[in-house]
């Protein structure tokens, strides 16, 4: 066995044994879905980097941006590191389905699916992406400001 796992393998400490499980979870996670370990948002998918977790599964994971415009604003990434909608690929098409999928379910949960809001995405610098892995806005529980941009 190897020394550095005979710690927590005799401690008797489950908490210890949790977390380097949660830990292994999140690098093999890493690996699979191509994150990059540099992006923010990769971070936050794999769990090392905190954050305000509403959703997550296989394919997308959406919590409470830092910034909100807005009493709802919520990011859904994909957990795959896809830089933007420049780098999408016909395969991604089933995820960015699904980011609308998630983004109503979170609309109803949060209240606002009846009143309206807005899905955003921006695309490159001109655009406004500031974070470079392809993420949309859910943002609502307000009335929005007309016109944009």
């Amino acid at each position: 066995m190897d020394a550095h796992l005979r710690p927590l393998m005799f401690s008797g400490r489950i908490s210890s044994v949790k977390a380097y499980a949660i830990h292994l979870f999140a690098r093999l996670a890493a690996l699979m879905n191509k994150m990059n370990p540099d992006c923010t948002f990769c971070k936050i998918v794999a769990g090392t980097s905190p954050a305000t977790i509403l959703y997550h599964d296989e394919q997308v994971t959406a919590f409470r941006d830092l910034h909100p415009v807005a009493p709802t604003h919520i990011l859904i990434v994909p957990n795959k590191h896809i830089e933007s909608v420049n780098e999408l690929e016909p395969a991604d098409e089933v995820t960015v389905g699904h980011i609308f999928s998630v983004s109503r379910m979170l609309a109803e949960h949060e209240g606002i699916d009846s009143s309206g809001y807005r899905i955003i995405n921006n695309t490159g610098v001109h655009g406004g992406q500031t974070v470079f892995h392809m993420h949309f806005h859910l943002i609502g529980g307000q009335r929005m400001k007309h016109p944009m941009g």
